[in-house]
């Protein structure tokens, strides 16, 4: 799966973008319901927490009216694959933690499945940071987290449910992930957030972009809500210098020793001038072409390493093997449809009547009934002596299925 800046910005040119809402303020983009259907979904989401060894207490969470809930109590004690002690979540205690309302977060989720890696590569590929995804799983009239900004920009990704997002007037300077930025009291929050901007409803294939240090919460008001926060890194300043240190370590002014201070006015003098002689060798070691071609690297590469495997190309150059394509998904629109038997004649009864089908139908049909979601592909291969498209394709109609 393939995805770029101008598909999440849709219809909002790049152009504008950049111009009107880049690091300026927020921006709420509309979107189709299906927009995001291959990104993330219930079943994908089923599929990844059903890979348990990889969750831990720093992986999972869990959130309940705004108050982490311990991990001890939706976990077990447990060994890791390489030998080490965690908490592992269970399903069943999660789940329970569910029942009443807490809000799930999955970590770290941008390489797990294509879909997901296809955002964060555009917004990487548009030059805008290292873009690492969260997933916030909520239920209606909970909120995980009190107001708050984030030391990146967010891209909101909304691919189940509706949440009501509020958009404060206050933002922090450019906050970095630092103990005296993290360190912030709930009250400071409260106080800097000023006043309401605006109240946002999140649909299902919209995205809301927020600047790095903008105030905001948000509650899910629909019966759930899934989105996807990409949080995305721009080199700072910060990494300059952190260029500039490392090419001191080569300049004899920066490893000679300070002088000496023996409390005199000429003491402090004399360090005072050696001050100012390091900052003219700094600004110079700036200027120097190496430092420039080593920052024009750092910037260009600056993105998280996803993917690129080709095991078969590395023995014999053969290019990957494009995936087949599955086509659309569906889902059940009506739950409550059931198989039934008149006579010797079998169908599925639904609200706008019963379908006529045969037994082998039937049984299919059934199946799919089961399935979060289903494929014309997937329905083929697990009932191969039907029409599958047929089937669909009756079942749509009758209001069964829908894409």
């Amino acid at each position: 799966m393939k995805m770029t800046l101008q598909d999440l910005l849709a219809p909002i040119a790049p152009e504008r973008f950049f111009a009107e809402f880049h690091d300026r303020q927020p921006l709420h983009i509309q979107g189709h319901p299906a927009r995001f259907e291959g990104v993330l979904d219930w079943a994908g989401i089923n599929r990844l927490l059903d890979m348990s060894h990889i969750w831990t207490e720093t992986s999972l969470k869990l959130v309940l009216d705004s108050a982490p809930v311990p991990p001890v109590q939706y976990s077990v004690k447990a060994t890791s694959r390489d030998g080490a002690p965690v908490l592992q979540p269970v399903a069943a205690k999660v789940q329970d933690w569910v029942r009443r309302g807490a809000s799930i977060v999955m970590n770290d989720v941008d390489s797990l499945s294509p879909g997901l890696a296809a955002v964060s590569a555009a917004l990487e590929g548009a030059g805008l940071g290292k873009a690492q995804a969260n997933v916030y799983i909520s239920f209606q009239a909970h909120k995980a987290f009190h107001s708050h900004y984030d030391t990146h920009d967010v891209w909101a990704v909304q691919v189940e449910g509706e949440k009501v997002w509020n958009i404060w007037e206050g933002r922090a300077e450019y906050p970095i992930p630092h103990p005296i930025f993290r360190g912030q009291k709930q009250d400071h929050h409260d106080r800097a957030k000023g006043a309401l901007r605006s109240q946002v409803t999140l649909k299902k294939g919209d995205v809301l972009y927020l600047p790095r240090g903008w105030y905001h919460d948000a509650l899910a008001e629909a019966p759930n809500s899934v989105h996807i926060a990409y949080g995305v890194h721009a080199p700072l300043g910060m990494d300059v210098l952190n260029i500039l240190s490392e090419r001191a370590l080569y300049d004899a002014a920066f490893r000679k020793p300070l002088p000496r201070q023996d409390g005199s006015a000429a003491a402090k003098q004399a360090l005072s001038q050696h001050l100012a002689s390091l900052g003219a060798r700094l600004a110079e070691l700036a200027r120097d072409p190496k430092v420039g071609e080593v920052l024009d690297g750092f910037v260009r590469d600056y993105r998280y390493q996803r993917g690129g495997f080709n095991l078969l190309g590395a023995r014999d150059g053969a290019a990957p093997a494009a995936p087949p394509e599955a086509g659309p998904r569906y889902r059940v629109a009506e739950p409550g449809a059931k198989p039934v038997k008149r006579g010797s004649e079998f169908g599925l009864k639904s609200q706008s009547g019963v379908i006529p089908l045969s037994f082998p139908e039937v049984e299919a049909a059934a199946w799919v009934l089961a399935q979060p979601a289903v494929t014309e592909t997937d329905l083929a291969a697990a009932w191969p002596a039907i029409d599958a498209a047929g089937l669909i394709e009756r079942l749509c109609k009758a209001g069964v299925l829908a894409q």
